[in-house]
Formats: C-alpha cells, structure tokens, sequence
C-alpha cells in the first residue's frame, strides 16, 4: 500500500473514526486515501478548528483526536490548537503534509520547518524521512500520545512518502515505564491525613486524564473533605458532594480561597500550582503541608513543596490514602463560609445578568450536556455559575486561553456525541476568533446551540483597565459587532436576540428545546464585571468584591 494509505489503515485500527482537517498540496496524497475510505473525514473552515474539534472530540470522549493539515501556512494554522492541546494535557495527534523530501532545505512552496516550529509545544514530533518508517512512527506517536501523562504528537510526513509503497510493520512498544508509588511516601501522606485538623483537597485536570473521578469521589465521600478545583477539573467533585467549593483562584469563589488559605493540609490531586490558581506564590496556603499526587515527577515540587509525594497513576495512588474523618468542626466552619458566600442571582437591573443566565441554563439543559467555553468573562462566569457530573462535560482552554477555542471544540464534541446536547458559551470576542465555523455545523447538520453573551467588548481586558489602567480602554470597544442572528441566519442557523431579564427563561427554554442549531444572542451591561477578582500579587483571601 502507499503510505497514505497506511495511515489511513493504522488510523481505523486504532479505533480512529472521525478525523478533522483542511486538504492542499503536500497533503493530497493522504485525502486521496480517505476517499470511500471507513474514517471519515469533518472539513472545517481553518486548521486552528480542526485542531480545537479534534481537542473536542478526545476532551469529551477519552478517545484520541486527529487532525490533518497540509505544509506551511496549513501546518502553523495547527500551532495554536496543538499549544492549547500541550498546555492542557490532551491526547492529539497532528498529520501534516510536507514538501517532497528532495525539496526540503530549499525554500520550496509552502515549505515551513514544522519539526522546528513545533518542538517547544508537543510532547513529541516526528519528520518521517524514510518510507520504511512511517509504519513505526505512527504507531509510535499515538502511543507517545495517550500514555503516561498525555499530550498532542505531530507527525510531518512528505509528500514522496505519503506516494511511495511501504510495508505495515507492527511497533514492538517497550514496557510502558508505570511509575511505582514509594510505600515510604505513602506512609508519610497517611500520618499527615492523620494529624490535619483543617484538610481541604485541591483537585486539578490530573483527574480526567487519569479518568479516575470514580476513586476521586471514594476517597472525598470516605473523608469527607472539602474539595476545590481548578477550572480544567470541574465536574470531577460530583455537584451532589456536600462539601464542594467549587473553583479556587483568581476568580475562584470566596468560600473556596479562604478555605485553602485558612487549612493546615493540602492534598494536590492532580494539579501543577497554576499561577491562576495559586495568586501570590509565596502566600497559597501558607499554613499548609502539602501531599502532592501526580504521574509527572516534574510537577512535583516545582512551584510548591510537598511534604509526601505519590508520583503514580491516580488509579493506582489515591487508593493508597486512608480515610480518616475530617474535623467536624472544620465541617461546621466550611458550611457556614458555603452559606456566608453563597452566590446571588437577585440582580436589580432590567438588564440581563449572565450570573442568573447561566445558572437557569445550568438547570435547564440536560445533565449529560456538554458546555465548550471561550475564553473571557463569561468563561469564568460558566465556572462560577454553572454545574457539571464529569469533567467531559465542561471544556474550557485552560493552560492556553484561548480565545476561539469554543465554537470548533463544540463541533468536536457534536461529532463525537451526536445524540448529545452540546452548546458554546462565547462573548462577542471570542465568538469571531473561528466564526466561519457555522459553516462546518452547516455542512454537517450538526445541532450545535451557540450562546454569545455580548457586552460589545473585550470584557476581561476591559475590566482589568478599568480597575489597574486608570479606565483607560484602549481597544476594548466592540461597538461595531456585526448582528449575530443575522449572521447566523446567512448560515441556516435559527435564534433570537434577548436584552432585559424578564426574557431570559423563555429563552433559555427556547434555546434547549430547539431540534437543530441555535444561537441565543444575549445583550449584558458593558460595565457587568466577574467577581470576586484576585488582584495580581496578592493573596487569595485579599478578594475584590467590587470595583472601588
């Protein structure tokens, strides 16, 4: 066979169904092998999307994403996606096309270093340079991919390659290295889980991709500790768990913060000490002895010490804790804070306040729904607002931020989950970073539902030069937004338009129970801001609650 063809095989033997992509010149080859072939293939509008809907696709069902890209400007378009996919630990493998090998070095059409380009944002990246080994290369990369802790590979295979005849030679993977728990570390985390008087466990994206939520939730309901998340581990802590916070961090809520900062133990479970996470390094729960469980050594004291550290597969260390139960006291304190700093959706204005917005949204889609969040306030707003049983079911770029990520994501997820609610949650920013995407839910009659919460700015950017650049805006102002209805509309996409509170639940309701794509334009204060706000260099019990 051809070694387009090959990889198309290998692809479907690895379970490979859908792959997401853009064709071109160096890349033919391999779309000429899709052609009738059993994985079909999900055009977008950009390789960036393609890259967020395979991101999608893996973040949602635990399978691997693939997208494909042809050399040069097709290849970086992938830089973006595959740089989120690094940050947040997630499974993706990139194809790209690239010139014949006789033209590598010299400048050809659309030749770009992809190998280069790509060394400082995956895990591992290949330029295939001999036919013979494209075989064992892809194999070896989705390996690479999915074990240990996972991240995206990229595999750059030239154009003569993908042409030439190759043989299928089965990879004889090594024994996968499985970090052994130190029973002397076990032994350490079991006195100090003896000895808290004040514990509160710190769940982090560790948890998902480990897909260990069920031993997670063994441990939270045996112990019963207070539990706080990051925001890519939301929906881990199942939201019937009587003693969960919630996200802690910059926009955490408050009962979360002041519990981590008020503890005298910290069990990481996951987590790598975010700066968005931590606030001031030096002052994060400064009264705490900290066990820290994670498959990657490296994360392991790199930005906090830990007392006792499980360098281990979840499955295999969270078992190991014993579970003795939490103060009652402490129990007491943590739900007077819950009750003290519970959320208010008693919003006085007429105008719609996406808090309550969300929270109906929260109530009312169904409780396997799938939420893809861009980036901005109304990310943090999905965090604080919004409840989730499994973190499949809350993608939100995390590591990344990036803007843009939620429409193609919300493709992905669609695709892998067709019979699934799934909605993006944009802002009026993010929205036109992959906008062209309505094409592709077009094209596909996918029932994508779209939620584009507009202040007719840069809503994060323009609150933090309100509050620390003395209100200076400096394009912030999206005053000129095109109409989303009937920008939607042009693509066959149904919606409405909603500006005052006393329309939000019947458009929420509308927005459910439509049978195909939808948008929900909702129009908020430009001066709405997301509360509490950690304020750079301070700690996190140094909250602000309101702009002064």
């Amino acid at each position: 066979m051809t070694g387009a063809e090959l990889l198309i095989e290998l692809l479907a033997k690895h379970g490979v169904k859908d792959v997401f992509g853009y064709p071109g010149g160096a890349i033919m080859p391999i779309y000429d092998a899709l052609y009738g072939a059993p994985v079909k293939h999900y055009l977008t509008r950009h390789e960036q999307a393609a890259g967020f809907s395979a991101i999608g696709y893996t973040r949602s069902t635990g399978k691997l994403g693939v997208c494909f890209a042809t050399s040069g400007p097709g290849a970086t378009n992938l830089v973006t996606s595959i740089a989120d996919a690094m940050m947040d630990s997630i499974p993706l493998l990139a194809i790209t096309g690239q010139v014949p090998t006789a033209a590598i070095g010299s400048d050809a059409f659309q030749e770009v270093d992809v190998l280069g380009v790509s060394l400082a944002i995956t895990k591992h990246s290949y330029l295939v340079e001999r036919a013979e080994d494209l075989a064992e290369i892809l194999q070896e990369a989705i390996h690479v991919a999915t074990s240990g802790r996972p991240g995206p590979v990229l595999v750059d295979i030239p154009k003569d390659i993908q042409l030439a005849q190759v043989n299928f030679k089965p990879w004889l993977a090594a024994e996968d290295y499985q970090p052994e728990v130190d029973l002397n570390e076990v032994a350490k985390a079991n006195e100090l889980l003896k000895e808290a008087k004040m514990p509160v466990a710190y769940v982090g994206g560790g948890v998902h991709a480990a897909d260990a939520q069920d031993k997670l939730m063994a441990f939270l309901n045996e112990t019963r500790m207070p539990a706080v998340s990051t925001l890519k581990a939301l929906g881990s802590v199942l939201p019937d768990y009587e003693y969960d916070l919630g996200m802690l961090g910059m926009h955490g809520g408050q009962a979360a913060n002041l519990a981590v900062q008020k503890c005298d133990l910290l069990v990481c479970i996951g987590a790598r000490f975010d700066d968005r996470v931590t606030g001031n390094l030096s002052k994060f729960a400064s009264n705490a002895k900290i066990i820290h469980l994670d498959i990657d050594a490296a994360e392991v004291g790199k930005r906090k010490p830990a007392e006792a550290s499980l360098i281990a597969d979840l499955h295999d260390s969270l078992p190991l804790l014993t579970h003795p139960q939490t103060n009652e006291s402490w129990l007491t304190h943590i739900k007077s804070m819950m009750v003290k700093h519970a959320w208010r959706y008693d919003y006085p204005g007429e105008k719609v306040f996406a808090p309550y917005l969300l929270n109906k949204l929260s109530q009312t889609m169904p409780s396997n729904g799938v939420v893809c969040c861009d980036v901005g306030q109304h990310q943090m707003w999905v965090a604080q607002h919004m409840k989730f049983n499994s973190p499949k079911n809350h993608l939100s770029s995390g590591g990344a931020g990036t803007m843009g990520f939620g429409l193609p994501a919300a493709i992905g997820v669609q695709v892998a989950r067709p019979d699934d609610f799934v909605i993006t949650v944009s802002g009026d920013g993010s929205i036109m970073m992959n906008i062209q995407e309505l094409a592709t839910i077009r094209r596909n009659n996918l029932p994508v539902k779209i939620l584009v919460i507009d202040n007719q700015r840069l809503g994060m950017v323009r609150q933090w030069q309100q509050m620390f650049f003395e209100e200076r805006y400096s394009e912030t102002i999206l005053s000129d937004n095109p109409d989303f209805v009937a920008l939607a509309a042009v693509f066959g996409i149904k919606g409405q338009t909603i500006t005052k509170a006393s329309e939000v639940d019947d458009a929420i309701q509308t927005l459910v129970n439509s049978k195909g794509p939808y948008i929900l334009h909702a129009c908020i204060d430009e001066q709405e801001n997301v509360w509490p706000l950690v304020p750079p260099g301070a700690a996190n019990d140094q909250m602000v609650t309101e702009v002064k």
